[in-house]
């Protein structure tokens, strides 16, 4: 298998750190989070999804509430 060197903002760096579970390489965790179709396939991957889904519920309850008035 080959591989390849890929330069990445320290920040980025830090966010894919963060993803890495333990005993996955940096490649395993792009491989699993390239494979993600949505926040459901996230969930548990970052700690804030929780809150994400939260406000997205939030923001459907004031939508379909708008649409009543």
């Amino acid at each position: 298998m080959s591989t390849k060197t890929v330069s990445l903002r320290e920040n980025a760096y830090k966010k894919l750190r963060n993803l890495k579970r333990e005993g996955e390489s940096f490649s395993d965790v792009v491989e699993r989070i390239s494979k993600s179709r949505g926040l459901k396939d996230l969930e548990g991957s970052y700690p804030e999804i929780g809150e994400v889904k939260e406000q997205i519920e939030e923001e459907r309850d004031q939508f379909r509430t708008r649409d009543l008035k």
